[in-house]
């Protein structure tokens, strides 16, 4: 960690990290012969394609269920790490979409290119998404998860290659990004490009509650235990020049995703080696590693604010399982739900239509979106497997079940 960031940024400059293979950006396909303009709001995932990175969008309807609407390009490409045998989940992260709904704008990265693009969200027809500016250079190398702060003025990502790291922008919503000073900080992994995984490589970006921390999630390698890694962000945007490492608690290995626990100093962390991680940053006394029985691979969550709780993705086992952290982050767990077999449940988000949440689930193995209604603690009842395969092809979209990744959603203010 004692790296040069002024000497990265300038080999950043010489080696032009972004890629020069020339993309048509602004290319949309329709998915669908009429676009709903009474739309609660949208979904939106990514391609990930080596050969070119498109938006797929998804209009939510009052009843929480979904209607496929467009792919538009992002602009760079996909890129799958490296992995043995190569299989769904190619970013190893969660995160690699992310929609600010007080912003009205939309950031997805490019890992092939080693870039981020933004859009602009039309909140009466939010899957119209329009480019703001040029694709910027992720200031790093594969690209793989973003965060928003509260109010979408500030976008940070981590890169999670050779050259890894993090890295913040301003946003306008005329202009797009401009990467901000003092925030270009090294994680100083012994990475790739693509990154090698999953063990070892970086997962996960975010905000605290407060806004005043940025944290990025590491994965160790086993028996060793990774990390998280906590800046401290100042009014200005800029990052502490180096970070806290924050091991997990006893028991845990492989911190991926971070979901925050309301009113509390502290995160629920998906992690594949154990179950779920709870780090109380406040003194670490709560912080404890819970076990999952059964479970295979368990990185990715979202919190319900109808239901108090968390809902975990297990991309071996395709089940969801509802958690619950009480005031004393004391963690149980509620109920599992179990979905199509082999369909690599991942990337997921959560989002509240009509007073009732709603579970939106990308499920890569059997390439449909799985979404479920959040009827109340320990009742979570399926509603819809949005059908993606069929409308791709008729459109000219390519997608595959290795490829596939994030998961974020937007809804009217």
């Amino acid at each position: 960690m004692q790296l040069s960031f002024a000497a990265i940024a300038s080999i950043l400059t010489a080696s032009s990290l972004v890629s020069a293979v020339p993309l048509e950006r602004r290319r949309t396909k329709m998915m669908t012969s009429t676009t709903r303009l009474d739309a609660a709001g949208a979904v939106y995932f990514i391609t990930n394609e080596p050969d070119e990175n498109m938006v797929i969008a998804a209009s939510i309807n009052s009843d929480g269920t979904l209607n496929l609407d467009r792919a538009v390009s992002a602009g760079g490409r996909g890129s799958h790490g490296q992995s043995t045998p190569l299989g769904p989940d190619a970013l190893f992260s969660q995160g690699a979409i992310k929609a600010s709904a007080k912003g009205q704008v939309l950031a997805t990265v490019n890992p092939g290119s080693n870039t981020i693009s933004l859009f602009s969200i039309d909140p009466k027809t939010p899957t119209n998404i329009q480019p703001l500016g040029d694709p910027i250079s992720s200031e790093g190398e594969f690209p793989m998860s973003l965060a928003f702060n509260s109010d979408g003025t500030q976008l940070c990502v981590l890169n999670g290659g050779a050259v890894n790291g993090v890295n913040c922008y301003s946003v306008d919503k005329k202009t797009g990004l401009s990467a901000m000073p003092n925030t270009l900080r090294s994680l100083g992994l012994n990475q790739t490009t693509p990154a090698t995984g999953p063990p070892g490589s970086a997962s996960h970006i975010i905000f605290s509650e407060d806004g005043k921390q940025l944290m990025a999630s590491v994965k160790g390698v086993p028996p060793n235990p990774g990390r998280i890694a906590v800046w401290d962000v100042a009014d200005d945007g800029s990052l502490s020049a180096d970070f806290q490492a924050v091991a997990p608690p006893s028991g845990g290995l492989l911190p991926f995703s971070m979901t925050v626990i309301p009113g509390k100093n502290a995160v629920l962390s998906t992690d594949p080696g154990v179950g779920f991680d709870v780090f109380d940053f406040s003194n670490g006394n709560a912080s404890s590693a819970v076990k999952i029985d059964g479970q295979n691979a368990t990185c990715w969550s979202s919190f319900s604010s109808k239901t108090g709780n968390f809902y975990l993705t297990d991309i071996g086992t395709s089940f969801v399982t509802e958690v619950n952290v009480d005031d004393n982050l004391k963690a149980s767990i509620v109920k599992q739900y179990p979905q199509t077999n082999g369909a690599s449940t991942i990337d997921n988000d959560i989002v509240t239509i009509n007073g009732k949440d709603f579970l939106y689930v990308l499920a890569p193995g059997t390439q449909t979106v799985e979404v479920l209604s959040l009827d109340g603690p320990g009742n979570a009842q399926h509603v819809q497997s949005l059908d993606l395969a069929g409308p791709a092809k008729a459109a000219g979209v390519t997608i595959n079940t290795n490829n596939l990744q994030g998961m974020t959603a937007f809804l009217h203010q």
